[in-house]
């Protein structure tokens, strides 16, 4: 029994369930339930709206929670504020929420709430956030929700399903400071420009038209807070000067150049949209407007997109960049010097462009670079030996980079993810990659590459993602990119052996060298890799046979072995002839399940078995006549002796006469 109890806080607590027993406890003083950011994975128990009359406070977001809420009105006079965000919560959103004149935060987003949204919620006259979005809502949403909220400051209405439909000349009684809004059907609602105190505008899944010279680039550019993403946008941004703080306007296929951005801007994300020409226009061309204001950039997302020229050399004036991402584009041209001054650079994303020449030396001075990424573009010349010393992620597969490894490489001990593939790199595997701190003991973070925005009392969290080749097949690494551990030197000119130390990376979960001219045997330490789950050797020179030692990789989900000159039997009795017979095919001399070839000391057992077993049957079968034989011989012979009076005489006289003569022999020996 709790009566005094008035708080009761169990956030982030890893909870599983809500204990029924919970509903006997005397909570008749409770005003505050924090119960967010568990696990609760069960159905919302009903007995919560009646724990107390007192509770003003209830918060059981981001659950598993299941089920409807009640029809009943709960008896919660008090209550100020509801948060049930991020759950599964079903059924209609019930219409006694109007009638609690003290409620000021009502926030139900991300759930399953299905219907109409009931008229009477614009009976809470105290609200203060109205947050529904995110829900499979129907029907209509007009100026009549609304009628009596004047005091509110934060409404989330996006939603798929819902339709929105206000008066022209209507004019809401409140002044909005945060708005999430969509779809809407080839126009803003006329009343979103009355609202000029916003400071986040957040608008998703409509089809909508904003020329250059539409008011709403001129509205937004006095808002803080700009999130565009999910639209199909219509106009030409060219000419558009962009003020806002943070700019996210992804995934909304605005075609045309890109807009200029004033010194503000702290955050860009344009990316997965249809804008084409030169990037100058963004990062060049109205340096001089800006007459000497410093440049707050730090996040730059321009990827996937139609840009094309080169990368420019102008970088010098973006001095607080940390996140470049230019990837996917037609960008032609060298690597600039100037991004070498990029002090603060922590990720480049140049790949999937038409890049060439060599890495610049400037780059070196990039000395808090963690990620550089350069894959799929026309790179050449010799892997820089000063390469970024401090990175943890190099990615440069599929250029035409050559010469040998660099030894330098091992003493970068905070690398996790070496990606070299199908480049035209000689030489031997480096025998020191054991010194890679991060790959043995699995105990890098790749915290540092999660970008951390706060805007007002909120922090955005901003993964940085990566495509890897894993597992025979492409996947894009974004929050579980802190989970891989990778080196991939494949389809390139490698020979020699595979050097032991090698598998000393106890932390790695993939390792692939095909496509190579690898030769020797895999070395039994390579069952101390722990960790591995995906391991590609195929097509190399490889030969011996497969070490019993990998049947103690428990992890390994994907293991190619094909196309070499691996001898012998597969190791019996384990995951390695759980794989597809593909994982070994093009060995000849290979055998023993999965492939269909078994194995010559199998084959000779069984026949030398199957002769024993047929001899010995053989001689059976011999020593029974031989036995017969004789018996019928014996009885035979005895017989008619006994049964027959002249042959028993003469077969005694016979035996009496032998023994007189063997007698005469022995005396006559011996007197002799």
């Amino acid at each position: 029994m709790l009566p005094s109890l008035s708080t009761l806080n169990l956030v982030s607590c890893q909870l599983e369930d809500i204990y029924p027993s919970l509903q006997y406890a005397n909570f008749t003083t409770l005003q505050v339930l924090a119960l967010s950011y568990n696990k609760f994975d069960s159905q919302l128990p009903k007995w919560l709206f009646n724990l107390s009359s007192h509770i003003s406070y209830i918060d059981l977001g981001f659950n598993h929670l299941r089920g409807q809420l009640p029809k009943a009105l709960p008896n919660f006079p008090n209550l100020e504020s509801i948060y049930l965000d991020e759950n599964n919560l079903d059924g209609q959103i019930p219409d006694w929420f109007g009638q609690f004149k003290h409620l000021q935060e009502l926030s139900l987003p991300g759930n399953n709430f299905s219907g109409s949204i009931p008229i009477s919620l614009g009976n809470a006259s105290s609200l203060i956030t109205l947050d529904i979005s995110k829900n499979p809502l129907t029907g209509i949403l007009s100026e009549r929700h609304f009628a009596k909220l004047s005091k509110l400051k934060t409404l989330g209405i996006n939603s798929k399903t819902i339709i929105l439909e206000f008066d022209s000349h209507w004019i809401p009684p409140f002044q909005l400071a945060q708005l999430i809004i969509g779809p809407v059907d080839h126009k803003l609602p006329d009343w979103i420009y009355t609202q000029g105190s916003l400071q986040s505008f957040q608008f998703f899944y409509s089809k909508v038209s904003f020329e250059a010279q539409d008011r709403f680039w001129n509205f937004v550019s006095k808002i803080e807070f700009i999130r565009l993403e999910e639209n199909w946008i219509d106009g030409d941004l060219s000419n558009v000067m962009l003020n806002s703080t943070f700019i996210m306007m992804s995934s909304n296929d605005i075609k045309g150049g890109l807009p200029r951005l004033s010194s503000n801007v702290v955050y860009v994300d344009m990316s997965n949209n249809s804008f084409s020409g030169s990037i100058s226009p963004l990062l060049c061309d109205h340096i001089k407007m800006m007459n000497g204001k410093s440049n707050n950039l730090k996040y730059l997302d321009i990827s996937s997109n139609y840009l094309t020229g080169g990368l420019t050399d102008c970088w010098n004036n973006w001095k607080s960049l940390v996140h470049i991402n230019l990837g996917s584009n037609n960008l032609t041209g060298n690597i600039p010097p100037s991004m070498g001054l990029l002090s603060n650079l922590t990720s480049l994303h140049l790949h999937e462009n038409n890049l060439f020449g060599e890495i610049p030396p400037s780059l070196k001075n990039c000395h808090s670079l963690l990620l550089l990424n350069v894959r799929e573009n026309k790179l050449s010349g010799n892997i820089p030996k000063w390469i970024a010393q401090s990175a943890m992620i190099l990615q440069l597969r599929s250029n035409h980079f050559n010469g040998s490894i660099p030894p330098q490489i091992c003493q970068m001990s905070s690398l996790i993810i070496l990606d070299f593939g199908d480049n035209r790199i000689s030489g031997h595997v480096p025998n020191c990659l054991n010194n890679i701190i991060a790959m043995v003991f699995n105990n890098a973070t790749l915290s540092k590459l999660t970008f951390y925005f706060p805007f007002r009392d909120i922090y955005y969290i901003i993964e940085d993602n990566l495509e890897l080749v894993t597992k025979g097949q492409r996947s894009r690494y974004s929050d579980n990119l802190h989970f891989m551990s990778l080196v991939d030197l494949s389809s390139n000119e490698l020979c020699g052996t595979i050097p032991p130390q090698m598998f000393s990376l106890i932390g790695l979960h993939t390792l692939n060298l095909s496509h190579n001219k690898l030769m020797g045997g895999i070395p039994e330490e390579i069952g101390n890799m722990k960790n591995l789950e995906s391991l590609d050797f195929s097509t190399n020179k490889l030969s011996g046979e497969i070490p019993q030692s990998m049947c103690s990789l428990s992890f390994l989900s994907y293991l190619n072995l094909s196309f070499n000159n691996f001898i012998g039997q597969i190791p019996s009795g384990t995951q390695l002839q759980g794989f597809s017979a593909l994982s070994y095919i093009g060995n000849l001399d290979l055998c023993g399940p999965p492939l269909t070839k078994s194995c010559l000391r199998d084959d000779k057992s069984k026949d030398t078995k199957h002769k024993d077993n047929n001899i010995s049957e053989f001689m059976s079968w011999f020593y029974i006549g031989i036995e017969s034989g004789f018996a019928t011989g014996f009885l035979g012979v005895v017989g008619a002796i006994f049964l027959n009076r002249k042959w028993r005489h003469a077969y005694f006289k016979f035996l009496f006469d032998l023994r007189d003569q063997v007698y005469v022999i022995i005396v006559m020996w011996f007197v002799y």
